[in-house]
């Protein structure tokens, strides 16, 4: 049959599970973990500050999905279901003549442990399906076992990242005839819950045990020793599969009509920030590897606008000649990448659960969250009352390790800040709370000067 020609482009997107955004070359990372998504960002457009809207599985997903925050999706936390009839990315593509595709960590169903497969009517709209739930509950690094349309295991052979890409090879040569949309999301680097250890490939965590850490878990400690060297390893198998789909689709003769996003759903603080890995407002657990490469993004060059997810699922159908729906809180991209003016927000919000029920903003500037005192972050999923927890200026103290909340010297900022949260929360949909200031004490430090809160 005849190569498509002058169709609308394919989208894959390759969604990884607890990255760090510093895991990568063009952040810096010194240990090579990364050549092929450092190749795919200076070919294409890199999202130099990009960042989750909800730290934890199930509600990064959700926005993913929907383009809405957390909380209007109604998966405020991990256990919640997308609701059956919620528009995802899937409706949108399919029915402007995509064929629609998901493989490997799905956990927006019915949270069921002990069964991993996904009814048709939970799975988002997607029609060919390779799939888990919860992914981490039924396999483990040498056992991977997902669900097909029918809701039968599949045993695919090899580590877990080699079976799942193989399977997302297979699907690209089965649909190249086609426009497809593909959702490829993986578990890993996210650690495998049963034995709390990130497992590598054999032989990928020698290379890095002792090396170069990231300055935030040099000076916090956590679980960094025990487990950074086997989630490098992990990393650097990622972006060997990420290699192998860039290849088959160059193979294929579809690497210049296929639209390839590559992200992750948070980041992961190594039991630095609270008792385990993610569920934070800092960099640490927010900050997040995003580049784009194919049609409207090859030599696109680096955005240093600040991107939250919800952006991301605009800028795909955007770039696939989609409406976008006025329901998104996100907005494309892609006036960003053409370098037109826009009024892009200066700030991106975060909503939090789980370990806490919080709030927070980020400027290039400054880090500002609440925290509800009254609230348990798995029972309630918002707050009539916060209390201010963290300021942290970002210029002085990249890797937020000296709390300002506590200071008079910061009440000029954090009024400014306050006001960005509270104009973010309503925006985004919420009852507008009440946030209480911090207690403070004369810190001896200068105030900022005017202008200086707002950089």
């Amino acid at each position: 049959m005849p190569r498509r020609t002058g169709d609308r482009p394919n989208v894959l997107v390759f969604f990884t599970d607890q990255q760090r955004w510093d895991t990568t070359g063009v952040h810096g990372n010194p240990l090579g973990l990364t050549p092929n998504f450092d190749r795919m960002a200076a070919a294409g457009t890199h999202a130099y500050h990009a960042f989750t809207c909800q730290p934890v599985c199930g509600p990064a997903r959700a926005s993913l999905q929907t383009g809405r925050y957390a909380l209007d999706t109604g998966v405020w936390r991990n256990g919640l279901a997308l609701r059956e009839g919620e528009r995802t990315l899937a409706h949108w593509f399919r029915e402007s003549g995509y064929t629609t595709g998901y493989i490997g960590k799905w956990h927006l169903a019915d949270d069921r442990a002990d069964h991993q497969a996904v009814s048709e009517a939970q799975r988002g709209g997607y029609q060919e399906w390779l799939a888990a739930n919860v992914l981490e509950f039924c396999s483990e690094p040498y056992d991977t076992v997902m669900y097909d349309n029918d809701g039968h295991p599949v045993k695919l052979p090899g580590y877990r990242v080699d079976a799942q890409t193989d399977a997302v090879i297979r699907y690209i040569e089965a649909h190249q005839r086609e426009p497809f949309f593909l959702f490829v999301s993986y578990l890993e680097p996210h650690h495998q819950n049963r034995i709390d250890d990130f497992v590598p490939p054999d032989g990928y965590r020698e290379p890095y045990q002792n090396r170069w850490i990231p300055p935030d878990l040099a000076a916090l400690g956590g679980s960094t020793q025990q487990h950074v060297a086997g989630y490098c390893g992990i990393v650097k198998r990622l972006d060997e599969a990420l290699g192998r789909v860039l290849d088959a689709l160059k193979s294929l003769s579809l690497d210049e009509n296929t639209i390839v996003l590559y992200t992750s759903d948070h980041g992961c603080h190594f039991k630095t920030r609270n008792n385990e890995y993610k569920r934070s407002c800092h960099d640490s657990a927010i900050r997040i590897p995003t580049a784009l490469v194919g049609p409207g993004f090859s030599g696109g060059g680096q955005i240093r606008d600040l991107v939250s997810l919800v952006d991301l699922p605009p800028t795909l159908l955007d770039a696939a000649g989609i409406e976008v729906p006025a329901s998104m809180h996100g907005r494309s991209m892609l006036p960003l990448v053409r370098r037109e003016a826009t009024g892009w927000p200066t700030e991106v919000f975060l909503q939090i659960s789980e370990a806490q029920v919080g709030r927070a903003v980020r400027t290039h500037r400054w880090k500002y969250s609440v925290s509800a005192p009254d609230c348990q972050g798995w029972l309630d999923p918002a707050s009539e009352t916060y209390v201010e927890e963290f300021l942290y200026d970002l210029a002085a103290d990249p890797y937020e390790l000296h709390n300002l909340v506590g200071y008079d010297a910061y009440d000029e900022v954090k009024a400014v800040m306050r006001g960005r949260l509270l104009r973010r929360i309503d925006a985004a949909g919420e009852s507008p709370p009440r946030i209480e200031p911090a207690p403070t004490h004369a810190s001896g430090q200068r105030h900022l000067l005017p202008g200086e809160a707002e950089a």
